[in-house]
């Protein structure tokens, strides 16, 4: 009997996969648990409709995805910070602060977690920090860390 799984399930797939199931499983375990549906005609125009409605939503979000990176490529950031002797940093810069930089003075607002730095910044000078928007998307920052 041929089924459509509603929910990703490790031993079967994924969810939106038709598979092959016996019967007695289909009816007796996967139906009352809500996990897959029986695969009639109607049942996979609805299954295909959802995978185009998805595949759109995808793909408007990889295009926001460039959008933002074609933006945060021509910004560079001047972060002002003090510092001691030899270009030494009291601190670092974090990820948080470059975050709250970039909403506040571009309007471009990016987790930290999807800033991605090479090292910590501890030192004045100028540095690429990557920022990852989307699987298929990466941008980077340029950072100019000057003294106050």
């Amino acid at each position: 009997m041929k089924v459509i799984l509603l929910k990703d399930e490790k031993t079967l797939g994924k969810k939106g996969d038709v598979i092959n199931a016996k019967e007695g499983y289909a009816r007796n375990y996967l139906f009352p648990k809500k996990l897959a549906i029986e695969a009639t005609a109607g049942n996979m125009k609805v299954l295909e409709n959802q995978k185009k409605l998805q595949e759109q939503k995808e793909l408007e979000v990889l295009n926001e995805a460039k959008k933002i990176e074609e933006k945060l490529t021509a910004i560079t950031i001047v972060v002002k910070t003090k510092c001691g002797e030899n270009g030494k940093l009291f601190g670092s810069i974090t990820t948080k602060e470059i975050a709250e930089i970039l909403k506040e003075n571009h309007g471009v607002d990016i987790d930290k977690r999807k800033l991605e730095l090479n090292g910590n910044i501890k030192a004045l000078g100028n540095y690429v920090v990557s920022a990852k928007l989307h699987s298929k998307v990466t941008a980077k920052i340029n950072i100019i860390v000057t003294d106050k």
